[in-house]
């Protein structure tokens, strides 16, 4: 069965050619052209993965993405932003809010079939709920919980435990989890992961030692580790 996917654009003529190569690659496509109509059709056709616009009329595209990762049905659809604009701020603000790869128009259509295609097989081979010791973390609904205690953790603070629990026991350095977060060759300053992380620590208390530093380089997950056995005699 082909993946069902959902493009929101409200020009026409993109429209027509996001579809026309989807629809070569073998997806069926579902289309509607303002941020309500496709908010409607998230909801009711549940596709596997959403290409939105992030101008439109009525309901802007990170509207959109904010409503679709609100709601429990839909929050784990992937979403690929596809905007006009190139500015850094307007990256960052769709990736805080929950946007999985985002691509700037004039857009190759290749890359696009190619990008949608690496999201989807990234969304099938992670794991939605991801355990650590006394922590559960629940990608779809972006939530995280400690000894089943939810944790307010903000969309950077998340990212970054998410993706030290998924490559548990790897050590990833600074840069790569600013990537993480920001999409690939972010120019940024790797330092602020720091930061991050230290804020991280403080709202997991006890459990703050499951994340090792990694002197000079990064960060790791620790290794889940056995219970102590119980004395005999």
């Amino acid at each position: 069965m082909r993946n069902k996917i959902l493009v929101i654009e409200d020009e026409p003529d993109v429209l027509r050619l996001v579809a026309a190569n989807l629809e070569s690659a073998g997806f069926l496509v579902i289309t509607a052209l303002d941020g309500g109509e496709g908010l409607d059709k998230a909801r009711a056709e549940l596709p596997a993965l959403i290409v939105l616009d992030l101008m439109l009329p009525g309901m802007s595209g990170l509207e959109v993405c904010k409503k679709v990762r609100a709601e429990s049905e839909t929050a784990g659809i992937p979403t690929i932003m596809l905007t006009a604009r190139h500015e850094e701020y307007d990256r960052i603000v769709g990736f805080e809010l929950g946007a999985d790869d985002y691509i700037c128009k004039p857009f190759s259509p290749r890359e696009l079939v190619l990008r949608v295609k690496s999201v989807l097989r990234g969304a099938t081979a992670n794991p939605v709920i991801l355990d650590a010791g006394p922590l559960r973390i629940d990608r779809r609904h972006r939530e995280a919980r400690l000894n089943g205690v939810p944790v307010s953790l903000t969309a950077t603070e998340f990212t970054i435990l998410a993706t030290l629990a998924q490559r548990r026991g790897r050590v990833l350095s600074r840069q790569s989890l600013l990537d993480q977060l920001w999409g690939v060759e972010t120019n940024g300053e790797s330092r602020t992961i720091d930061v991050h992380v230290r804020h991280l620590r403080e709202k997991l208390g006890a459990a703050a030692e499951c994340i090792e530093t990694i002197r000079g380089f990064g960060y790791r997950l620790a290794e889940r580790r056995e219970s102590p056995s119980p004395a005999l005699g």
